[in-house]
């Protein structure tokens, strides 16, 4: 056999032992009489020394080896005199009896190490060597860790694992779709799920009370860090649920993943808050708790003093930033120009400074001391705080803030990422309007049930209407979202009609939802987790290339296999598509 051990497998324990190992050579250092080996495999690092009384052969063997030669090493396990307690495997070495070159490798482009000398784009050029690196090992193994909870949480509640297709019908609402031209059916198309929310409609319908699957989904969307145009869901369904029904098992399904995977028990029950709070009190639907710097109004307080800034905004906000009153003037100018930048949108910010006998801000020549302090009060600050304010419509400025404060959070440390604070975000708005369009859209998509109690403003106030509908959200990230649905096929259609939908339009694109609702459609609601986004909360990073292992750039494209690419003009022939006038 090629191994008896692995890489990582041998301790101080094994010493006497004679074993075979097999890896590839990170390290080769030749000091004369010896020469050091470090082989690794995706398990560990062992040392393995060639002595000056190996044999010929060996030594000879040893001569020959460059990085990431795959190689083959038989000998004694003994006590290493320098040990290394960095290292599950520091307090041994190999003394090579024998080595087999199993194959050559040419120089690698990078290091392939902890830490690598290669760029991004280098790297995801050799995907498959920097799949080699510890980190991306670690960060894979951790994916595979947390698929394997999902399932056994999930198998234990009844959940039963089903797949659906993948080409399935296109639909208008959401992001772009991918399509895919049908050789049997010409000039037809088939799109790649972006969820597969109709199919596990149909299965509640069908009787499949309680739906799970980890599945592969589609978005034709820019792209950012957390984003990539494939990535994986956690997709789930249930049958004869209510809206606390969803939340009692997922939040159990949350604590099980923190607690089986990472070791954290969450004891009191997460926070619910409601949509409207968390942009009012954060200015984002998916507010990062591990600290503090919640939003005041202080419109009230700052208009009719004749500062035109406050004047004649809609809405004026602010937070305080504890201990930020030695901001140096070059800080603050810094934070004015982030907030200026096109990504926040802010004509500016102003300050106020907190000190124990005296307040300072920029806006001293409009206000009085006494006043200035109020609203600094009002904002939460107290002495050694700086209170950082912002004005304008009041959704935009928001937003803007909430930028600004996980910018200052960054600044002073407070977003480690080994530190969790999950939340449910509800009573999310049902539509939200388009100034470009003119018409409403769905917040979540069109199949989302409205609280039943707003039901009565689907046709004289759309925009006052309330979903059924919640998020799962960690640090700042929404990691997964859901809703119950709606299984009235009235009320479906009144939904449809709030949407701009004909009547003849939603049966072309949603008739087979439909009419599979004439056949007894049980109540029924779920949500789907984003494991990749998920897999990097657990993991501590704030993107999730790492934790996928084949992702693709910014541009959409993988630079290892360089797609998307032309295709040949005879299979553009057999699909009935004629590439100018695609272009075109």
């Amino acid at each position: 056999m090629y191994r008896t051990h692995t890489c990582g497998a041998l301790r101080a324990a094994n010493v006497g032992q004679t074993v075979t190992l097999a890896g590839w050579v990170q390290k080769v250092r030749n000091l004369g009489a010896m020469t050091f080996i470090d082989l690794r495999d995706r398990y560990g690092l062992t040392q393995i020394v060639v002595e000056e009384h190996s044999s010929e052969e060996t030594r000879r063997t040893a001569a020959e080896l460059g990085r990431e030669f795959v190689l083959q090493v038989t000998g004694r396990v003994i006590e290493r005199e320098s040990k290394n307690p960095k290292l599950p495997t520091g307090e041994i070495e190999i003394a090579a009896d024998a080595l087999v070159i199993l194959n050559r490798s040419d120089v690698p482009p990078f290091t392939i190490e902890e830490e690598s000398d290669g760029g991004d784009d280098l790297r995801m050029k050799y995907r498959y060597l920097d799949l080699r690196r510890p980190p991306l090992q670690r960060a894979l193994i951790l994916r595979h860790r947390m698929a394997h909870a999902v399932r056994t949480f999930l198998d234990g509640e009844g959940f039963l694992e089903i797949e659906t297709p993948y080409l399935i019908k296109s639909t208008p609402e959401g992001a772009r779709d991918f399509v895919v031209p049908s050789r049997m059916n010409p000039n037809q198309f088939y799109a790649l799920p972006q969820s597969p929310q109709t199919l596990k409609q149909l299965l509640m319908v069908a009787g499949y009370d309680k739906y799970f699957q980890i599945v592969r989904c589609f978005r034709d969307e820019d792209l950012r860090a957390d984003r990539q145009p494939e990535f994986t869901q956690i997709d789930c369904e249930m049958s004869f649920v209510e809206q606390e029904d969803v939340l009692e098992v997922f939040e159990r399904w949350a604590k099980h993943m923190f607690r089986e995977v990472l070791g954290i028990d969450f004891a009191e029950p997460f926070r619910r808050m409601p949509w409207i709070e968390a942009m009012e009190k954060y200015g984002s639907d998916k507010p990062d708790l591990r600290f503090g710097m919640e939003f005041h109004d202080v419109t009230g307080r700052v208009k009719g003093h004749g500062f035109g800034v406050f004047d004649d905004a809609e809405y004026v906000c602010g937070f305080a930033a504890a201990g930020c009153a030695g901001y140096t003037r070059k800080q603050i100018d810094a934070l004015t120009e982030f907030v200026k930048r096109p990504q926040v949108g802010a004509k500016g910010l102003i300050w106020i400074r907190v000190e124990a006998d005296a307040v300072k801000s920029s806006v001293d020549k409009f206000y009085t001391p006494d006043e200035v302090r109020a609203v600094a009060e009002a904002c939460g600050a107290a002495a050694g705080d700086m209170v950082f304010l912002m004005s304008g419509p009041k959704l935009r400025t928001l937003t803007q803030l909430c930028a600004l404060r996980l910018e200052v959070a960054q600044q002073l440390g407070l977003r480690d990422p080994k530190r969790f604070a999950p939340l449910w975000v509800v009573d999310f708005p049902m539509f939200e309007w388009d100034d470009e369009t003119q018409r409403f859209y769905a917040m979540h998509h069109p199949f989302t049930s409205p609280k039943p109690e707003d039901v009565p403003y689907l046709e004289s106030d759309p925009g006052r209407v309330r979903a059924n509908a919640y998020d799962f959200v960690c640090n700042g990230t929404e990691i997964g979202g859901g809703s119950i649905r709606i299984h009235d096929p009235k009320l479906q259609a009144a939904i449809f009609s709030c949407l701009g939908f004909t009547p003849e339009k939603a049966q072309e694109q949603f008739g087979f939802l439909m009419n599979a609702f004439k056949y007894g459609a049980p109540p029924h609601g779920g949500l789907a987790f984003g494991f990749d986004r998920l897999c990097s909360l657990f993991g501590g990073s704030e993107s999730i290339r790492d934790y996928i292992a084949f992702p693709k750039n910014n541009a959409g494209r993988d630079v290892m296999l360089d797609a998307p690419s032309a295709i040949d003009p005879v299979q553009l022939d057999e699909l009935y598509l004629d590439l100018h006038t695609t272009a075109k």
